[in-house]
């Protein structure tokens, strides 16, 4: 005995593109490099601002003591 099953429409899970099957707004993804500079500007801007908010600390707690 033989079954033949033809799906003729996808009604859910991913599509081909990754997105939802039946959704009409296409996700983008960011390429690697592009998030490997985001990444690295976001580090160099925290350890800079770390270091500015230690140099105020230092500044005011050293001048401070007499």
């Amino acid at each position: 005995m033989t079954t033949n099953i033809t799906i003729t429409k996808q009604t859910g899970g991913l599509g081909p593109n990754g997105t939802l099957a039946g959704s009409p707004a296409r996700r983008r993804k960011l390429p690697g490099w592009l998030w490997f500079i985001a990444l690295w500007c976001f580090g160099v801007a925290s350890a800079m601002s770390l270091g500015f908010a230690f140099k105020l600390l230092m500044n005011a707690t050293l001048f401070a003591v007499k």
